[in-house]
């Protein structure tokens, strides 16, 4: 699990057929401070988060498979949160 930003979205004339109907979505991982940290990473997203909001990001491949319901897709990264209220308690909107 890793804190992203959304920073845009990806728009395929062709992609695997286990990612029809999934958003793919562009998030920048944040630090502990909410700075910019290593590379950006595209998720699959169905909870409809938008530019610049903080999401919850899982690189758990196996239930990101799970989720398109395709044991062979090359999909990893899936936004699982929307975060709500950043405080000490991060409070979020889950799946």
């Amino acid at each position: 699990m890793l804190l992203a930003r959304v920073e845009g979205n990806l728009t395929s004339t062709r992609k695997h057929p286990s990612l029809d109907g999934w958003r793919l979505i562009v998030c920048q991982p944040l630090d502990h401070t909410r700075q910019p940290k290593g590379a950006p990473v595209v998720a699959i997203d169905r909870l409809g988060a938008a530019m610049h909001h903080e999401v919850i990001v899982s690189s758990d491949g196996a239930a990101a498979r799970h989720a398109v319901n395709d044991p062979k897709s090359p999909v990893r990264m899936m936004i699982v949160a929307i975060v709500d209220n950043a405080s000490e308690r991060t409070e979020v909107a889950a799946v």
